[in-house]
């Protein structure tokens, strides 16, 4: 297949508003066809990453695999998968940018990272050419999510190492949309932007799910229904919650069912939206021809069936700089490829990712996952939603204990025990093991503006 690579786009161009595809041939090319097309940008992704990255020449040296090798999609499998510890050894041996840049360093615009909250931090590279070519996918993305130029978007995540808040923006501004980079985690902000969003009536919000929950939650404290807002749409990344059904109906209600999009990879994968979910349904599509994705089980290292549940293993397509070739994202989900009602052809992961392979816990044999308890939590009238899980060990036996909060309404002896006995009861018959649940007074438990850390393992205090 002839193939421009690296692909250029126009800049001036943006379909009609009323269009529902950014790119229709792309976005409804026959899954055979896009499986060449894939074929084609991987041939020459690889080949550029074995021609300018002494990371890929070694790692793929030691493996025996060539570039030359890659004929069909199945070939992929010869690829050694990378993860996020290979990155940072790499950084250790090679300071301070690592052996992967694969592009004259005078091309690199911007450099992002990880907070290095655990380990050293990566770092993320990106020459203009991909930036440009990010802003453009995440453009189709959140055009698929039902953004337009029409649309003020408020962006109530922080703007630093981290690219959500970044890839938001530059996706906003490719195609016109008038920006709100708000920002969050500044004492006093989450109050600010209740009289922002008031003031300004932005039809889009961009930010965690969890701190979509305590924008209402504060707006309702100050007196301030969150339908008031305006939102017409909550685009979300950073956490499962809206692919998460109570989370989402709880959402809906705050702000009067507005459109509920959850998308997002990792950074280090930008364009991290090729995880991104349209206004048609829940969950995520996988926008295979941006970033390459596949399933894999953990134990057996093979591709998931349809149905089956994997860890993400994501391969860029079109990066020059710092490309990732089958990197193991951490992540599980399940994915299918049933047709979506918004036409397009791309595999679906329909709970959106719901849990990390380190952040489900083990408990007496069952696997645990925060999703599956934050979905029984906010399902419960009673209980404001916010959640903690904390895993400890009496003796040999693994014990685990949910925190949460019980609302001003049902602040009573009778009605506290009432959500204590239907927690515990509606938690045994969905995790499929005993828990013991500890009710606190409403706001006891620490609101976040970013990723809220749900999982507090203590097994280790015990000698584990």
């Amino acid at each position: 297949m002839a193939l421009e690579w690296p692909p250029l786009y126009d800049p001036s161009y943006v379909p009609p508003e009323d269009q529902e595809y950014w790119d229709p041939a792309l976005e409804t090319m026959p899954p055979q066809e896009r499986d060449a097309l894939i074929v084609a940008k991987l041939q020459r992704q690889a080949a550029w990453a074995y021609e300018r990255s002494p990371f890929y020449q070694k790692r793929w040296g030691e493996a025996g695999f060539h570039p030359d090798q890659l004929r069909t999609l199945d070939d992929i499998q010869r690829i050694p998968v990378i993860t996020k510890e290979d990155l940072r050894q790499d950084l250790l041996a090679n300071p301070p940018f690592g052996s992967n840049i694969a592009d004259d360093w005078q091309n690199i615009l911007r450099v992002h990272g990880s907070s290095g909250t655990t380990g050293i931090p990566t770092i993320i590279a990106i020459s203009k050419g991909d930036w440009e070519r990010i802003g453009e996918a995440h453009a189709r993305v959140e055009w698929g999510a039902g953004v337009r130029p029409s649309d003020t978007v408020f962006m109530a995540a922080p703007f630093s190492l981290y690219m959500g808040a970044w890839g938001m923006l530059v996706g906003a501004e490719r195609m016109g949309a008038k920006c709100f980079p708000f920002g969050a985690g500044a004492p006093g902000q989450t109050r600010m932007a209740v009289r922002w969003c008031l003031a300004a009536k932005p039809s889009v919000f961009y930010g965690t799910p969890s701190f979509c929950l305590y924008l209402a939650e504060t707006a309702r404290e100050e007196g301030v229904d969150p339908k008031e807002f305006g939102f017409r749409t909550l685009f979300f990344s950073g956490e499962p919650g809206g692919s998460i059904p109570a989370t989402r109906r709880t959402l809906e209600e705050a702000y009067g069912n507005p459109v509920i999009v959850d998308s997002g990879s990792t950074g280090e994968m930008s364009p991290w939206m090729s995880n991104g979910g349209c206004r048609h349904a829940s969950g995520m599509h996988l926008w295979q021809d941006m970033v390459f994705t596949q399933l894999i089980d953990p134990t057996t290292l093979e591709v998931a069936p349809w149905g089956g549940e994997g860890v993400p293993v994501y391969t860029h397509l079109e990066r020059t700089s710092q490309p990732l070739i089958r990197f193991w994202s951490g992540d599980l989900a399940s994915w299918t490829d049933d047709p979506c009602p918004c036409g397009r052809t791309y595999p679906t992961m329909p709970r959106g990712i719901y849990g990390r392979v380190d952040d489900m816990v083990v408990v007496r044999g069952e696997n645990v996952y925060p999703s599956a308890v934050e979905n029984v939590v906010r399902a419960i009238p009673g209980l404001t939603g916010e959640f903690r899980m904390v895993v400890s060990r009496e003796r040999t036996m693994d014990e685990l204990t949910v925190l949460a909060e019980y609302t001003p309404e049902a602040a009573t002896e009778a009605g506290i025990d009432a959500v204590k006995r239907q927690l515990q009861s509606d938690l045994g018959a969905t995790l499929g093991i005993r828990s013991n649940v500890d009710l606190k007074a409403p706001g006891q438990l620490e609101r976040t503006q970013f990723k809220a850390r749900r999982v507090i393992d203590e097994r280790d205090l015990h000698g584990e």
